[in-house]
């Protein structure tokens, strides 16, 4: 993998350093990433591994398939553990990560919580030579939970707007729809527009503000 074919998966992973433009393997890229021995990347490990297993594409045993080195190994499975700390941390749970820690030994769950307890305190994390800066890690975790907070409200704002826009379609006509949400934002209508408001739109209207309706109609549809 490229360094920037590398950068770019790693921008659909949460860090926006391209606009991806290629087709993303995350296994490959948490591989690459493990390999990088770049203390930064490492620091971002937990952000690309939940946004990855998000997806469902993320596998444990095609990482180390692309690990060929015990000690490649053995650094993946230390940043397994350090994200499984700040899951325990935010108090996340996977599916996925709470099958993978059943297969965890004694001290890989003893490792976990005593990362943990360096986050709450904010007491450096240690693995070999490469230390670990809590702030910084629950910064960029933290950074995570914002733009995902950020990308569901947005979902669910499309969501009601076209939730919104086939109920009206249900009631009124394009026209008389045109009409509503002219009158709704304030714009003048002329004339002809008026009277056909008051004629036909405000009827509906009315009817559909009426809350004795609102509720038989609730009733009917629990029927």
């Amino acid at each position: 993998m490229t360094d920037r074919k590398l950068l770019t998966s790693l921008s659909k992973l949460g860090f926006p350093m391209f606009e991806p433009n290629e087709e993303l393997d995350v296994n490959e890229t948490l591989a690459e990433v493990v390999k990088s021995l770049d203390t930064r990347l490492w620091e971002g490990f937990p952000v690309l591994l939940a946004n990855a297993a998000e997806g469902y594409q993320f596998t444990p045993e095609q990482v180390k398939q692309q690990l060929t080195r015990k000690e490649q190994k053995d650094q993946f499975h230390q940043l397994m553990l350090l994200s499984g700390s700040l899951f325990s941390l935010y108090h996340l749970s996977f599916p996925w990560w709470n099958k993978l820690k059943k297969g965890f030994s004694k001290k890989d769950k003893a490792l976990v919580k005593t990362w943990r307890n360096h986050l709450v305190h904010n007491q450096t994390l240690k693995y070999n030579d490469t230390e670990f800066d809590p702030k910084r890690l629950k910064r960029v975790f933290e950074l995570y939970f914002e733009k995902k907070a950020e990308k569901d409200r947005r979902r669910k704002e499309k969501y009601e707007e076209h939730s919104l826009e086939h109920a009206l379609s249900q009631v009124f006509s394009p026209k008389q729809k045109e009409l509503f949400n002219k009158k709704l934002e304030g714009f003048p209508l002329t004339k002809t527009e008026q009277e056909y408001y008051s004629r036909t739109v405000k009827k509906k209207v009315v009817a559909l503000a009426n809350s004795e309706l609102h509720s038989l109609s609730k009733k009917l549809l629990e029927l």
